[in-house]
């Protein structure tokens, strides 16, 4: 079996799939990739189902060691892939063999990439996934140097594509779809508006949980706080400190501030890849429907 050894990390990289969906009633979130459709394009490329396990990389600084041959691509944030002191681009599959050293440098826009193997990465799954839940502990951790990751059998043809752009480039996709949320009653009848005027950006709070967004205060017409009730990704919580909150792939199951409106799902991968600093408009749709 194809194995690579971790040697460096950089800031965070963890190991995510599609997640752990449906567990919400035994107290367990879905976590899984922060940006699910570069880690569905990922997979597509290399012909593995689409949610199949691969490295998740924050910020760069990823560093592998192959220890058997193996197809391999790199899709979201574009950075820097050398195999060994070779340059190999972003967004194609490319093969490395036994001893070959994998580098990932900081990517030059967006937050995170995903490192794909063909095959996927088979470290053993909790509760049916092999995702890291950082804040509720569930799944690996963060992945350290000395850690060893398995790849799978190959699992399909090889598709018809064998480059891929990057679809989900935040400089172009930085105005942010949300329907109004379930406590419209908590807010002035203004809110609304006042959440599309912003001025917003990514704040310095912003990790796979949530992120805070910087900007003018969201006024509530209800002080205290709810009773705990369920949550989604891409809820924006609105605190008493008037912040916008909008919770990520490990947000907690339930949650006691209320939701002036939710992210639509494409938009949420957006927001994954905005670093702080990173201007966001926030534009308020009606619900598609389906």
């Amino acid at each position: 079996m194809t194995t690579f050894e971790v040697l460096a990390t950089g800031p965070l990289a963890t190991v995510q799939d599609a997640g752990r969906a449906g567990l919400a009633h035994l107290g367990v979130g879905p976590s899984g990739a922060a940006d699910r459709t570069s880690l569905g394009q990922v997979n597509r490329l290399l012909g593995n189902a689409e949610g199949a396990a691969a490295v998740e990389v924050t910020l760069g600084g990823l560093h592998l060691r192959a220890n058997g041959s193996a197809d391999v691509a790199v899709v979201g944030a574009p950075a820097q892939v050398h195999l060994g002191r070779r340059a190999i681009g972003s967004g194609t599959p490319f093969r490395v063999e036994a001893g070959d050293e994998l580098t990932l440098a900081a990517p030059s826009r967006g937050l995170r990439s995903y490192l794909g193997v063909r095959g996927g990465i088979t470290t053993d799954p909790v509760l049916g996934s092999r995702s890291s839940d950082l804040l509720a502990g569930v799944g690996p951790g963060p992945l350290r140097p000395g850690d060893v990751l398995p790849v799978g059998a190959d699992v399909g043809p090889w598709p018809g594509v064998d480059v891929l752009t990057w679809l989900t480039d935040p400089a172009e996709h930085r105005r942010l779809r949300a329907v109004a949320g379930p406590r419209r009653e908590w807010f002035s009848d203004a809110a609304l508006d006042d959440l599309a005027g912003g001025p917003w950006r990514v704040s310095g709070d912003a990790n796979r949980t949530a992120v805070v967004l910087d900007g003018p205060a969201i006024i509530r017409s209800h002080d205290g706080e709810l009773p705990p009730e369920g949550m989604v990704r891409g809820a924006i919580q609105v605190p008493p400190s008037g912040r916008p909150t909008i919770l990520l792939a490990d947000h907690p199951v339930t949650g006691g501030y209320p939701v002036l409106a939710v992210l639509l799902a494409e938009d949420v991968d957006w927001l994954a890849q905005l670093r702080p600093g990173d201007p966001v408009l926030l534009q308020p749709v009606v619900a598609p429907v389906l």
